[in-house]
């Protein structure tokens, strides 16, 4: 059965090339979202907090503030409404899911950066 759903997977679903990241980064996601008749495009920057899955059913969180809130978006990698990603700051993280990130505030929420 699951051989099935990877050869339909592979077969069918139409992937998108986006640049390697992982938890700890720093990206920016553009999006389309429709109003009505209209579309406009929109971006989300923050950190990535997870990536989950595998394949076409893969998908990502990102973390970022907003004031004084923290919010958080679950994007798909296969989204049609995805446009683009580009990454800001690769983050030196120990971990692959940073979940501790969400009870960190000020200075302790801040992440080492890897120069390349």
């Amino acid at each position: 059965m699951e051989a099935l759903l990877k050869f339909v997977e592979d077969e069918f679903v139409t992937k998108k090339e986006f640049p390697n990241f992982s938890a700890g980064d720093t990206i920016t996601v553009y999006y389309e979202i429709k109003e009505g008749e209209k579309t406009r495009t929109q971006f989300f920057r923050g950190v990535v907090i997870q990536r989950r899955g595998s394949g076409s059913s893969e998908t990502f969180t990102i973390r970022k503030m907003s004031g004084t809130i923290g919010v958080e978006r679950i994007f798909p990698i296969n989204m049609p409404a995805l446009q683009k990603v580009e990454v800001n700051k690769r983050g030196k993280v120990r971990r692959a899911r940073i979940f501790y990130f969400r009870g960190l505030t000020g200075k302790k929420a801040r992440i080492k950066e890897i120069r390349s």
